[in-house]
């Protein structure tokens, strides 16, 4: 278990899932659940491609780069971003073979229906990626049409980029929302991939993803979003959320967290990635943002009346003490408290 539901001072649900934090060293300072089980990071996996498209030769930057990683809320900048993307490579947004979809930014979700909007493949929230995958095909001659398929140059470039990050082989190969391939990799390998694109050396690629996520954090999410408030507050870090209760996290020091939420759902993310971060010693509750995204309430009559809380795993008291990599923190599992990820 990693998050309570508490409706006033009852317990009323619970969430089970699995989270890895590691120190600047690599080692485990926080491990709860089955965190050496393969599972698909979904769109936390974007930062990776979008550094296996530069080393294919895309020429992307600043903001542009941001909404390669990006799941977006479908804002009018978010949408001119991604033709701009497509018309630097000569194409247009008849190119995209993403799944088409309404933004998935509330605002922006309202504009588009108000104008009359319905599914379309621009607005849909990986377009960002696809844009520059297509730009990367243009940049190597490849076939524009069938980029999707997991035996186009593309991909299996892409698939290199990860495992080559990951330190780890891709356990499995599926097919994403969108419709790309969607690559599953262990926790561990997450959050290693992660600080290798917080601390990566200045002018690499790596850095050249980091920070563009982390100045242009509207890019890779949008107004309002937790993902985007948690890089402005952490400067130097790369935060990635995926669909299914996943985020990951990396500290310019080189400190990471990956986890999951079991059944999938949003809500005790930003509690759980909170309590990760004060276990690796980040001053969580004196930041306003970060104390703020740390509390999800729990409304009744519209009104406060509880809140989604860590579970006790997440806030062992004892001092942190780093273990050998694959191990686990003493006390930091409490029996049962696994449950296996999608």
């Amino acid at each position: 278990m990693v998050a309570e539901v508490w409706r006033g001072d009852f317990l009323e649900s619970v969430h089970h899932g699995t989270v890895l934090a590691l120190g600047p060293d690599g080692r485990t300072v926080l491990s709860v659940g089955e965190t050496d089980r393969p599972m698909y990071p979904r769109s936390s996996n974007k930062p990776l491609q979008a550094l296996g498209m530069l080393r294919a030769g895309l020429d992307l930057d600043g903001e542009l780069l941001a909404l390669a990683c990006a799941s977006h809320s479908g804002e009018a900048f978010h949408l001119d971003g991604v033709r701009e993307i497509l018309g630097g490579a000569g194409l247009d947004t008849g190119a995209l073979r993403c799944t088409a979809a309404l933004p998935i930014g509330e605002a922006a979700l309202r504009d588009h229906l108000a104008a009359g909007g319905g599914p379309t493949p621009l607005t849909m929230n990986c377009s960002g990626k696809h844009a520059a995958m297509l730009a990367t095909c243009v940049a190597n001659g490849w076939d524009t049409a069938t980029y999707l398929d997991p035996g186009h140059p593309l991909q299996r470039a892409l698939l290199d980029t990860v495992e080559d990050l990951a330190g780890e082989k891709v356990a499995a190969t599926g097919v994403d929302g969108c419709g790309a391939p969607l690559f599953a990799i262990g926790y561990r390998g997450l959050a290693r991939a992660f600080a290798a694109l917080a601390t990566g050396p200045a002018g690499s690629p790596e850095r050249r993803v980091a920070r563009a996520m982390n100045q242009h954090a509207e890019y890779v999410g949008g107004t309002g979003r937790d993902v985007t408030r948690l890089m402005r507050a952490l400067p130097g870090s790369v935060a990635k959320d995926g669909a299914e209760g996943v985020y990951a996290l990396a500290l310019p020091d080189g400190s990471a967290v990956a986890l999951k939420i079991a059944d999938g759902s949003t809500r005790a993310r930003p509690v759980v990635l909170a309590a990760a971060l004060r276990r690796l010693g980040v001053p969580v509750d004196t930041d306003d943002t970060l104390a703020e995204l740390a509390v999800v309430p729990v409304l009744g009559h519209g009104e406060p009346v509880g809140a989604v809380r860590p579970a006790r795993a997440l806030l062992d008291g004892s001092p942190l003490r780093p273990t050998e990599p694959g191990a686990t923190e003493p006390g930091a599992t409490e029996p049962g408290a696994t449950a296996p990820t999608a």
